[in-house]
């Protein structure tokens, strides 16, 4: 990439953004590290339009760190619910378990070191938090450069190809605008049909929803969350055959999210 194509595309991506930018977004609103976590992990696998709501909502219920840490899993739980993949609230509170006597951690290898955090939500909170120019990619992202640098790829492109294209055009001073706009004009992208993704090699098809364990797990969490339930009670509100359930009850219970007292299952304490 030479210096003419280099400002071409930084023109096209701040271009579209300062036009048609989700400027608006409740999270681009604050630097707070743990506000950032949050928004951060509730966007993993969900849509930004169904977040929204659901960020404010947790952070009314847990405004700090520490309200976080401090709550039972079955509160977090009933917050999350809607959001689907429980395990990100429980990896949620075990982060701010861990900092919630502590200051946040600062650096990208910091922030590796907390519960659940990979190396894609350090560096967002890393750019997100304290503009810092860690290089990063993530599904919007992705698209954009495969659209502009791979448009017509015959094989399957890695990510560690990528990667030095997303470090080279990185906006080292105004990291956490440049990484705004590349999911916004990449989410536009994709709203224009491009799903130019499937040239990742990361690309793997979503399973369907219906019928799978998922929805088996997510029916009883939503359940439980609520009020602790007998198995009886479970199949007279689940439209699942027993063994589905109990299967699932007992996956639920080596993962400690749920506990069995007696016949009465519910949502087992934060650990």
């Amino acid at each position: 990439m030479n210096v003419r194509q280099k400002a071409a595309f930084i023109k096209i991506v701040y271009g579209y953004y300062e036009k048609s930018g989700r400027h608006d977004l409740p999270w681009r609103k604050t630097t707070d590290p743990y506000k950032i976590a949050v928004s951060e992990v509730m966007l993993q696998q969900t849509q930004v339009g169904r977040v929204i709501e659901k960020y404010r909502e947790f952070l009314k219920a847990f405004p700090t760190a520490k309200a976080l840490a401090d709550a039972s899993l079955q509160q977090v739980l009933l917050q999350w619910s809607g959001l689907g993949y429980n395990r990100r609230a429980r990896f949620l509170q075990q982060m701010a378990m861990h900092v919630a006597q502590d200051t946040f951690p600062k650096t990208f290898d910091e922030l590796l070191t907390l519960p659940g955090v990979g190396r894609y939500t350090a560096a967002a909170i890393s750019a997100f938090a304290y503009n810092q120019p860690t290089v990063m990619i993530e599904t919007n992202i992705r698209t954009v450069y495969l659209h502009h640098f791979f448009p017509h790829a015959t094989e399957p492109v890695s990510d560690a190809e990528l990667l030095p294209l997303i470090e080279t055009t990185l906006d080292q001073e105004h990291p956490r605008q440049w990484y705004w706009a590349l999911m916004d004009y990449g989410s536009f992208l994709k709203s224009q049909g491009v799903r130019i993704h499937r040239n990742s090699k990361q690309y793997k098809k979503q399973s369907t929803f219906k019928g799978s364990v998922r929805e088996v797990r997510g029916g009883i969490m939503k359940i439980l969350t609520r009020q602790s339930a007998t198995l009886e009670q479970l199949e007279q509100q689940l439209s699942f055959e027993t063994v589905r359930i109990t299967g699932a009850l007992e996956v639920l219970m080596r993962e400690q999210y749920v506990s069995r007292r007696g016949k009465r299952y519910s949502i087992a304490q934060s650990q």
